[in-house]
């Protein structure tokens, strides 16, 4: 398969992975060879371009040393050790392709062979199997032995070939799973995807069944199959198999990949590397890059597997406009849509004054595409009303770290887990939001550090195969600052802090304050146990834990930030990293882990209205001067309008026009009725999207959008990594997103001229002092760099606050919790708390386009047995959730996970409409919505509500299509 090589791409298996030691030197086939201490005679060998057969042996997975095709002879040495498991020594002389190791591989592959069909020719693997290839690298030719007429398990199945023929010499093929196919008659019994399900993913769903000529893989107990077990389709196992035993049914239908581009996945915010396997303008898989910094080789269900909606029948590739809701849309050109757009855009500009319209980035799209929407807000708007997703999921993140460390970003690098000691989780379920570091993060315990989490809901981490948390603190929702204010409190009264770190690091002065406060006894563990549900002795021995265990992590998901207090927490968690000396080296700091690809992107790219790119307020001169003198226009020093002043002020009848890129805020933003009377007000929206979404109900004008596979570009992840997003296929629509917002501002009067993202960073390089030294020559130098990435950094900076902290001395700030508005009552007695699911993303517009709703059809209301048994509500059922907002109705699921008092369901479904209950209270410093506390009550239903079905129907009235014109 013939790939597009760039500079770092070097993705050979070597059999076995890297080791770091001092220098050992020995012979290998006449070849003078240096490699580290550790390292084993096979990578040693393919470290100098010399080949071993291998089988069982590949270099994301420890040795294993069962397959005995990689023997080797040692001089000095008896017998004929299996390379992968042999370490090298000084001196040490290897053969490995001795007459008498020639004749044990071709035995062994041999026997291989004897079990295994030979039907090559047509077999979906053929030209990219490893026993294929192995068989050759051998010389085998001819095979002496016979394979059993019936296999003894064959008898307890009724045993077909593809074509539906009787065969009785094999067990029948697994097809029970949408992405991959199980076909059990070529499996050699390598263990490599059994070794890869434990050592990488950490799911030990598979196991060896049966032994000698019976042995094969099994996914779980007697009859389960790849689709009912506890498999999570993250494609490590496939990845691993030499053979097409594990093979995607992607290749078996469209044949072997031709050519490969490396790109950056678009959904959560680990930004995992893959290889985009190609026929033609036609994707056939998604390889996991095993260079990617991110992600190593790993992956999950959804960047492996669910890349099918960019060709989903139900994806816009047209611009379409209408003048009213309540109209049909009609399809027109380009050019039409787009005068169409500037035209009544400009004209509530001249009529309602220039802040009246503005925009909303994507936490979806590049950097590049970003910028440029802020861009067309400031410089051809000619105010700076912009906003980003961020505003409702991490904006605390950004305040809370900017006022305590003086940057709004992660300390870390996800590499830095593997040194850590002790983690703390809090309000984040890695496993299932970002699962791909969840498995690192579990391989971590496994060896040996100490979990602590901190969530109302019972996540897969607290207790899963051969992972256990020390501590589960299940706080009611809404009370996480006096939870990690009380951790404090055990720090600091029992001198459990690290004073010499915060004499050094921190301001002292502003310490003691701190100290004294969270020292009060009212911040106690035993006076904080009624409020927060937390009994005080788990609490205490958590904070023991964390203060004494050696390097401490902390890492915090939308379960922080989407709360009244959610800066608040964000600074509690910035104090009790500080108080413990937790900053500034490997294995510790502060970690946001962000929910969408680009989220850290959209906020560095200035999408918010207070701050230009770079994290600088827009009321300084001398940051506006900067980009006065780029862009050549005056920059509005009035910071602009949030996503719910938007809409607050469209109710009023002050705003009058949106330019939505890839945000589905009806959705995903809360009170979906406050949203829709905003969206219903205004006289122009614009929604530039991949579907007719939620959002485009109230749409005026529709601008097809393009996916991550049809653009060039560049993501953030949540480690600051800057990833580069490469072309794979042509844009369906015509256009990559950033030409199309190009083309809107010019049809505007504007005089932009870029004909590359990769000058558009150029001009943030030359604008915003952390992306100083980035340029797309030195990413493809580099493979992906982390910010700050300038003159003092010129190769980037995996690691904040190593010397100091950014703003000079860490400021501890006093953190006193208060309740939120939202109470609990006789009419709303449970908590309700929102959260994501494994196999969906986001408001599932991507995800609910592929056959990911295999595993999650619909949104589901997690209850406990004993609420459920109180209100005579099975599991199953249907209920309606209601408060103070609203109510909708879904389905029950009775389980432990939450607490009673608690309930919990996702919002990906758009039927269920679950932000039509949550409420408009907000963080207090950023207008980050309170999505994780909301009073309800949970009663019996006969199905969707009033409300869901004049949804529906308004839906479905506002997505009709003229027919176009003969």
């Amino acid at each position: 398969m013939k790939d597009f090589i760039i500079p770092w791409d070097d993705d050979r298996d070597m059999g076995t992975a890297a080791k770091s030691g001092k220098p050992v030197k020995l012979t290998i086939d006449g070849v003078k060879v240096t490699v580290p201490e550790g390292t084993s005679v096979m990578r040693a060998a393919a470290e100098a371009g010399l080949q071993i057969p291998k089988l069982c042996a590949t270099d994301s997975l420890d040795a294993f040393g069962s397959c005995r095709l990689c023997v080797v002879e040692i001089e000095g040495r008896r017998g004929t050790p299996a390379s992968c498991t042999t370490p090298v020594h000084p001196g040490m002389v290897v053969h490995t392709h001795s007459d008498k190791v020639r004749r044990i591989r071709k035995g062994v592959m041999e026997l291989y062979i004897s079990d295994h069909p030979l039907d090559c020719l047509t077999c979906a693997a053929n030209g990219d199997c490893e026993l294929q290839d192995m068989a050759g690298a051998v010389g085998l030719r001819d095979v002496r032995y016979q394979a059993p007429e019936k296999a003894p398990l064959a008898n307890h199945f009724s045993a077909r070939d593809t074509s539906g023929v009787a065969n009785p010499e094999w067990l029948p093929k697994d097809d029970s799973n949408p992405y991959f196919s199980y076909d059990p008659s070529k499996c050699i019994v390598c263990s490599r995807c059994v070794r890869a399900c434990e050592e990488v993913q950490g799911t030990f769903a598979l196991t060896i069944q049966g032994r000698g000529f019976d042995s094969r893989v099994s996914p779980g107990a007697a009859g389960d199959d790849f689709l009912s077990s506890d498999c999570v389709s993250c494609g490590a196992c496939v990845q691993a198999c030499p053979t097409a035993t594990l093979q995607e049914k992607s290749v078996i239908e469209m044949g072997t990949p031709e050519r490969s581009v490396v790109t950056t996945c678009a959904y959560c915010g680990v930004g995992c590397s893959f290889k985009a396997e190609m026929q033609g303008d036609q994707v056939v898989r998604m390889i996991p890059y095993k260079n990617g910094h991110a992600n190593h080789g790993h992956s999950c269900v959804k960047g492996r597997f669910a890349y099918g909606y960019a060709s989903h029948k139900d994806r816009i590739l047209n611009p379409m406009i209408r003048d009213s809701i309540e109209d049909p849309w009609r399809e027109v050109s380009w050019d039409e849509a787009l005068g169409f757009a500037a035209k009544k855009m400009r004209g509530l500009q001249e009529t309602h004054g220039r802040r009246a319209i503005g925009v909303i980035t994507s936490s979806r799209c590049t950097n590049e595409e970003t910028f440029l929407v802020q861009k067309l807000a400031r410089a051809v708007f000619l105010n700076n009303n912009t906003d980003t997703c961020a505003r409702v999921c991490h904006s605390p993140t950004g305040y809370g770290l900017g006022q305590t460390f003086g940057t709004s970003a992660g300390t870390q690098d996800f590499d830095s887990v593997e040194k850590s000691d002790v983690v703390i989780v809090i309000g984040a379920n890695p496993t299932d939001a970002h699962p791909v570091f969840g498995s690192r993060l579990k391989k971590r315990l496994r060896q040996g550090a100490k979990l602590i989490v901190i969530d109302p809901r019972r996540i897969d981490l607290v207790k899963s195969p051969h992972v256990e948390a020390a501590h589960h603190l299940a706080l009611r929702p809404g009370t996480n600052v006096a939870v990690v204010t009380a951790l404090a409190h055990v720090i600091v009264t029992e001198g459990l802090m690290d004073e010499a770190y915060i004499r050094e690091r921190c301001d002292w002065d502003e310490f003691q304050d701190y100290a004294a406060f969270v020292s009060d006894p009212r911040h106690s563990p035993e006076a904080t146990e009624m409020l927060t549900g937390v009994p005080a002795e788990e609490l205490r021995g958590a904070a023991r834990l964390f203060a004494t265990g050696g390097n401490g992590a902390i890492y915090y998901g939308l379960g922080v930030t989407e709360h009244s207090q959610g800066s608040t927490t964000v600074i509690a968690i910035a104090n009790l990293a500080m108080l413990t000396g937790n900053v500034g080296r490997e294995g510790v700091g502060v970690n946001p882990l962000r929910g969408q690809n680009n989220v850290q992107g959209s906020c560095d790219m200035g999408s918010f209205p207070h701050e230009l790119p770079g994290y600088r307020h827009v009321k300084l001169p001398e940051v506006r001067a900067v980009f006065e003198q780029a862009w050549g226009v005056e920059i509005d020093p009035e910071p602009g309008l949030r996503i719910n002043n938007m809409l607050d002020a469209a109710v009023d009848g002050s705003f009058k026009g949106l330019y939505c890129q890839g945000e589905d805020i009806l959705q995903s933003d809360p009170d979906t009725k406050h949203v829709a009377a905003g969206l219903a007000a205004m006289d122009c929206v614009i929604v530039h999207d991949l579907f007719l979404n939620e959002t485009a109900n109230y749409a005026h004008v529709f601008l097809p959008g393009s996916t991550f596979l049809e653009k060039d570009g560049t993501f953030t992840n949540a480690e600051r990594r800057i990833n580069r997003v490469r072309r794979v296929m042509a844009p369906r629509n015509g256009f990559a997103d950033w030409e199309v917002t190009q083309k809107l501002a010019n049809a505007m009067g504007a005089n932009w001229h870029y004909t590359h993202p990769a000058q558009i960073m150029e001009e943030v390089a030359a604008t915003t002092p952390s992306f100083a030294g980035v340029t797309y020559d030195l990413l493809e130098e580099k493979g992906s760099i982390q910010w700050p990435c300038n003159a003092e950094n010129p190769d980037g900076t995996p690691l904040m606050h190593v010397e100091g902290f950014v703003r000079g001395k860490g400021r501890f700030i006093v953190t006193e919790y208060v309740a939120t508005d939202e109470k609990t009552g006789p009419r709303f007695p449970l908590l309700l708390t929102t959260g994501r699911i494994l196999s969906q993303y986001n408001v599932g517009a991507q995800t609910r386009r592929t056959e990911n709703v295999i595993w999650h059809d619909q949104d589901l209301l997690e209850i406990h047995p004993h609420d459920a048994e109180v209100r005579g509500i099975k599991d199953g059922g249907w209920i309606r959730l209601a408060s103070r907002s609203g109510e909708t109705a879904l389905r029950a699921k009775l389980t432990d996970r939450v607490s009673p008092g608690v309930v919990y369901t996702t919002f990906h479904h758009p039927d269920t409409q679950a932000n039509v209950i949550t409420t408009d209270f907000s963080d207090w410093a950023t207008n980050c919505p309170e999505y994780k506390v909301t009073a309800v009550q949970v009663s019996l239903s006969n199905g969707p509500t009033d409300w869901q079905e004049d949804y529906a129907a308004q839906a479905d009235r506002s997505r009709r299509i003229l027919p176009a014109a003969e």
